[in-house]
């Protein structure tokens, strides 16, 4: 009853049973689970003593027990919201159950461990707290533990701002629990579902799933939950514009949340309160309940950032600029403050989506005043703040003055920044002389182009003779605004966003009297972002030591060996000098060896094997190697281990299938082995956008290594090593043989 959330029916059991308790330990069970149901209920005063009256009896008779009872005084911290006690509590608890070998104890401290951390903001942390309880409470076969430990981890990824890995766990959650008849977290996980719906903009799929939670938690007669479902449903009725149904599910909250005396309820209450008032253009008020979320203590981030954030758009649409500014820049101030407190890069990555909407609001409003030059610097702001800190880079919290034109003379070429809008995107194109931005269409309509482009790039059709109209559509749309500021034959430097890092610029078609792809016009590569290329170091040439891993014994299935592997090796050590190469092949290419080798003694590093790029967590993304120890995948380099050794090398090449990586953050672009190797401190990498053929890839990296000996820079050498397979004989001409390689640049 307790885990099915019907705390009333549970105290009702256990006084049925409290003539029957006889021993000490029956006591403090009876005690500890009479005190969590009254935890639960609210009736905090009767819980503490329940409690309290437990913990002295287990100190004096069976310390083992006393486990259950941190737990349940853990649980009672969390009712009253003391985070810093609850966590004390089920540390304690913790360690008693790893003390005792209790694993089901174990399994519930960790559960509320990932709980409080989701509570306090740590989200990063739930997802390793809720993964060790996932784990155990499956090997345990305790199936209800294990849905709340996955829906729990679902929260997380969401809360970081990974609504498509959270999906899938909130769905097998609901199921889960709904099959064993917890009702509680079936509502649970439905709510969480709504959640991503409604970022996802489908609105009717998110109000059925409140409607359904507010049916359960009625039928349990749950008052936490009716209050929560009474706030979704609030919440979502203003985005639909419904503000009458929304006051008409705040009338009904009042009365509840006045009951419960809960300060986060009141606080969320009022900020809906908040947003109707200023959609009905009741300035005063709304400002007043803005204010009042932004400044009470108890306000979660999220909170604080929505509310900032609608003070932003209130003063902007009262076209009070400069409070609108501050507002904006708080808001953001905010969220880069929370950011800063999450402990592991992987979860860095995600949680930048949380503040997309409130970067591109405010690069609307620096656009529409004609501060093209500060909406640039807050736009590259956006990206650059995860990359350069793993660079050991200081990038301040609010966006600095840029000098776009200094960084396009440092990087001898024409910046292309792209910034991907909900309702209007935009292009900076950035000389040594002149900055000119042009308006693009909305993130929408430019991802659904890119998407059927890059599905006629891997089918079977030659997309430059049947004219394409994607790939005219594309280059009209990103390239032909700034033409003008792009000298044929010369360098661009792309600072792509969102879907736009999918995208090989070079296999634009240029409508002309002999249409023909851009590559003819422009040496291109990626970069990510202005800061980063204004703080790069100069690369030191006088190093050419080639680091060559490949050829590897396959350790998988779905990675069979590949077969022109040995001959691309031998093709590209013969552009080295005896004794300026190291070379792992076969059993001895594996990620030890790499680890082992010293990496930043080497001017070039290049791999021949697959890469697997994770779309749910970009450094998971891998280099296949031979196998070099008893455990299951370790053939697999790791981006999060590649990030952690230092590299100074001129150029990585991974000529390997989607070695660029194949998932887009907001403000960060393409993640993957290419990112990990810049961040690592590579000055260029080469990665692949999709997989790469095994015919003609040594072809094109023989061609690359003797542009590369000829002088070349990396980026020329690319360049005219895939001109030589376009202008060659046979199927080679297709953009699916040399479109994948695009080259990442750090300069």
């Amino acid at each position: 009853m307790l885990y099915r959330g019907l705390y009333a029916n549970a105290l009702s059991i256990l006084s049925l049973n409290r003539l029957g308790v006889a021993d000490s330990d029956q006591v403090i069970q009876q005690l500890t689970l009479e005190g969590v149901s009254l935890a639960h209920l609210h009736q905090v005063s009767t819980a503490s003593q329940k409690l309290s009256d437990a913990e002295k009896l287990c100190k004096l008779e069976d310390p083992a027990a006393c486990g259950e009872v941190f737990r349940g005084l853990g649980i009672l911290a969390v009712e009253n919201g003391d985070l810093i006690d609850a966590r004390q509590f089920f540390l304690v608890s913790l360690q008693t159950a790893r003390t005792y070998h209790n694993q089901w104890l174990e399994v519930t401290a960790l559960t509320n461990m990932g709980v409080v951390s989701l509570q306090d903001n740590h989200y990063d942390q739930a997802v390793d707290w809720s993964e060790s309880a996932h784990r155990i409470a499956v090997k345990l076969g305790a199936e209800n533990l294990a849905q709340i430990a996955l829906g729990n981890l679902g929260w997380a990824y969401f809360e970081l701002g990974d609504s498509e890995r959270a999906l899938p766990l909130f769905r097998e959650a609901e199921q889960q629990a709904a099959s064993l008849g917890n009702i509680r977290n079936e509502l649970k996980w439905l709510t969480t579902s709504g959640y991503v719906d409604q970022g996802a903009g489908d609105f009717p799929s998110a109000m059925s799933a409140y409607n359904r939670a507010l049916a359960l938690a009625r039928q349990i007669n749950s008052k936490e939950d009716i209050v929560n479902s009474l706030e979704d449903l609030a919440h979502l009725s203003i985005a639909m514009g419904k503000l009458d149904d929304a006051s008409k599910y705040l009338d009904q909250l009042a009365p509840l949340v006045r009951a419960t005396g809960n300060r986060l309820d009141e606080l969320d209450v009022l900020l809906a309160r908040g947003e109707i008032a200023a959609a009905r253009n009741q300035d005063q008020q709304a400002e007043a309940d803005f204010r009042a979320v932004e400044t009470d203590p108890e306000s979660q981030t999220s909170m604080r950032l929505g509310a900032e954030h609608e003070l932003a758009k209130l003063y902007e649409r009262r076209n009070e600029i400069a409070e609108a500014d501050r507002a904006y820049k708080t808001a953001l101030t905010t969220f880069e403050k929370a950011r800063e407190q999450l402990q592991h890069e992987d979860s860095k990555l995600p949680f930048l989506a949380n503040a997309a909407p409130v970067y591109d609001d405010y690069i609307h409003m620096l656009v529409r005043e004609g501060k093209t030059d500060e909406a640039l610097a807050v736009a590259d702001h956006s990206r650059a703040r995860t990359l350069a800190q793993g660079l050991g880079l200081t990038v301040p919290l609010q966006p600095t003055a840029l000098h776009p034109g200094e960084i396009a003379q440092k990087a001898h070429a024409t910046l292309l920044f792209y910034w991907m809008g909900k309702t209007q995107s935009y292009l900076w194109a950035v000389t040594p002389k002149k900055t000119a931005l042009f308006s693009l269409p909305a993130q929408g309509e430019i991802t659904q182009t890119v998407q059927r482009y890059r599905d006629a790039l891997l089918g079977p059709d030659d997309v430059l003779q049947s004219s394409n109209q994607d790939g005219i559509a594309l280059y009209r749309m990103l390239v032909e605004p700034a033409k003008d500021l792009i000298a044929h034959g010369s360098n661009v430097v792309i600072l792509s966003d969102d879907a736009l890092s999918q995208l090989n610029f070079e296999t634009l078609i240029v409508p002309s009297q002999n249409p023909h792809y851009w590559i003819e016009d422009a040496t291109v590569a990626e970069a990510p972002s202005l800061f980063m290329l204004a703080s790069a170091k100069p690369f030191s040439r006088a190093v050419n030591k080639a680091l060559l891993l490949g050829d590897a014994v396959s350790s998988d299935p779905d990675y069979p060996g590949l077969p022109k592997a040995a001959v691309e090796m031998q093709e590209i050590e013969k552009h080295f000098p005896a004794g300026k190469e190291t070379v792992f092949t076969r059993q001895k290419a594996n990620p030890e060896a790499y680890m082992a080798s010293d990496p930043e003694q080497y001017g070039y590093i290049h791999f021949v094997a697959h890469g697997v790029a994770s779309q749910t967590d970009p450094l998971d993304s891998a280099i296949i190697l031979s196998r070099s120890a008893a455990a299951d995948d370790s053939f697999k380099l790791y981006a999060r281990e590649i990030i952690q050794r230092p590299i100074h090398a001129r150029l990585v090449t991974i000529s390997s299938c989607y070695g660029g990586g194949t998932r887009s953050y907001a403000g960060e672009g393409l993640v993957g082995l290419s990112w990990a190797f810049l961040r690592a401190g590579a000055h260029n990498v080469i990665g692949a956008l999709w997989e790469v053929s095994d015919d003609s890839t040594p072809q094109l990296m023989d061609a690359l290594y003797q542009g590369l000996e000829a002088g070349q820079t990396p980026s020329d050498a690319l360049r005219r090593a895939k001109l030589t397979l376009l202008h060659g004989p046979g199927n080679f001409r297709q953009p699916f043989f040399w479109a994948p390689f695009q080259i990442y640049t750090g300069l």
